[in-house]
């Protein structure tokens, strides 16, 4: 059989490796890539499809040769074309071949646990899986039924609303570990939303920046705040973010909108009062340019989606 896989997790990266093997291999390579491949070697080229250059991929054949390991730019362009230009050429889909793999486990159990395996973006993800698996042999409910174990190998969306400069994207940087959104004192500089996955202490979430909430007679950024609705509408949970410094009674507003959401009342060192925005709703209070308060944002929103599980924390 000849199969073809993408080895690294699902989404942008600056590299995606796509592997190809069985025994098409070697054509496959002298059909599309510039340069001859030497097992074991890097080989860097360009890969083409006819006349159509795709990328300039390092390419690593492996001993044999029935097994290349094409380290190509992680855009999914890129990735998408790579991957139809191998099915085109004869080679079985990812897809298809984690149900292949799967079908090798030695009952029910473990096949679930192989076919669900490359959804596991982390760590915690294939720990909690491996345990579900040891829970379910002692015969404990099935997984369909584990709300965790579906959120940690299905990543929800969640947005981060708000008004205009309370930090929304400053705290989303820090929820991302590295600046993505870009972060000014200047209402309306994110003009649109931004979305990446994140990691919140082992639950992949993908993260969504979106612009600040409020009327404005800029057409751009009135488009963007308008084009962010959908995006907000169907994340699977909502952080609202408020400005600790100014009156909590005028933002109330967004509580009202955001009922469920996740409040985190920002620059609270300049907070002169502690009211809340709404008696009956916690809030987590931070100084998101100093990273203050992040954890227990982090530790919030990941309570939403996963539950403690003894079996998962006895293997940390």
């Amino acid at each position: 059989m000849n199969h073809v896989i993408v080895l690294t997790p699902p989404g942008s990266a600056a590299i995606a490796v796509i592997r190809i093997t069985g025994e098409k291999t070697a054509q496959f390579l002298r059909s599309h890539f510039s340069h001859p491949v030497t097992p074991q070697k890097q080989v860097h080229g360009t890969l083409s499809d006819g006349d159509r250059v795709i990328d300039d991929p390092v390419v690593v054949l492996h001993a044999g040769g029935g097994t290349a390991d094409l380290c190509v730019h992680g855009g999914p362009w890129v990735v998408r074309q790579v991957l139809e230009l191998a099915r085109a050429d004869g080679f079985q889909s990812a897809q298809d071949l984690s149900a292949a793999v799967a079908q090798d486990g030695r009952d029910d159990i473990e096949r679930n646990v192989l076919a669900n395996l490359p959804l596991a973006r982390t760590e915690l993800a294939i720990r909690w899986l491996l345990a579900w698996a040891r829970q379910r042999r002692r015969g404990g409910a099935p997984m369909e039924s584990d709300r965790s174990l579906w959120w940690l190998l299905h990543p929800p969306r969640v947005a981060i609303v708000g008004a205009p400069n309370v930090g929304k994207s400053t705290l989303a940087n820090q929820l991302f570990g590295q600046e993505r959104s870009i972060v000014a004192d200047v209402p309306g500089t994110t003009r649109d939303w931004v979305g990446e996955v994140a990691d919140i202490d082992g639950l992949a979430v993908f993260l969504v920046d979106t612009p600040g909430l409020r009327r404005t007679d800029d057409q751009i950024e009135r488009a963007a705040i308008a084009g962010s609705g959908p995006v907000v509408r169907s994340a699977d949970d909502v952080v609202l973010v408020v400005d600790g410094s100014a009156k909590l009674s005028e933002q109330r507003k967004w509580a009202e909108e955001f009922p469920h959401a996740l409040v985190v009342r920002n620059k609270c060192d300049l907070a002169k009062t502690a009211e809340p925005i709404d008696a009956a709703t916690p809030h987590v209070h931070t100084i998101a340019s100093k990273g203050y308060g992040i954890d227990a944002v982090r530790q919030a929103i990941r309570r939403r989606f996963v539950q403690p599980w003894p079996s998962v924390r006895v293997m940390s």
